[in-house]
């Protein structure tokens, strides 16, 4: 199994398709997922139950989808929020962390609508923040940190695929990230 985290607009989704489409592997997003068995939008349910109820739901799915087949995952940006997101994810196959900074993040998701961390006044200082609270948790989960900036989908796959082939290695465009625990 392969699970991709990293911020909101990190390309997780993306990188994800494409990446299952290579290994001729299942894609799933865990957020896809949760949308479809709450029957609205996760910003809709934010709205009516707040976070904590989501992310409530958020760990089932994420301890359901880690159990089963074997298939490249999309993780939602917060999943990592949660210690037991962490541990299975971490636990059950290879994390690889695309990282971005936030001013590329507010870049590709300025008209953006549907995330609810970011319906805020100033959404590139929530994306730092979120940043500056995240950025470590991701690199607890990641058995491997992919930089996403400047680089194209292709060779964000090419990358990826690069690391699960070799392994542990030191390299310019990704670093292996041991678990802080």
């Amino acid at each position: 199994m392969i699970f991709l985290i990293g911020m909101p607009g990190s390309g997780k989704s993306t990188v994800g398709r494409a990446l299952a489409r290579r290994l001729r592997m299942d894609f799933a997003d865990s957020d896809h997922v949760i949308e479809q068995r709450l029957g609205c939008t996760i910003r809709g349910y934010f709205d009516q139950h707040g976070e904590a109820a989501f992310r409530d739901i958020e760990e089932t799915v994420i301890d359901e989808l880690t159990r089963g087949a074997a298939r490249v995952l999309a993780t939602g940006g917060g999943a990592v929020l949660r210690p037991a997101n962490r541990q299975r994810l971490h636990e059950r196959g290879t994390v690889i962390y695309l990282r971005s900074s936030p001013e590329q993040l507010h870049r590709r998701l300025r008209q953006d609508t549907k995330r609810p961390l970011l319906q805020v006044a100033d959404p590139l200082q929530r994306l730092r923040d979120l940043y500056a609270a995240r950025d470590p948790l991701y690199r607890e989960c990641a058995h491997f940190v992919v930089d996403t900036h400047g680089v194209a989908l292709t060779m964000l796959v090419d990358r990826v695929l690069m690391q699960l082939e070799l392994g542990p290695v030191d390299a310019i465009f990704m670093a292996p990230v041991a678990p802080q625990r």
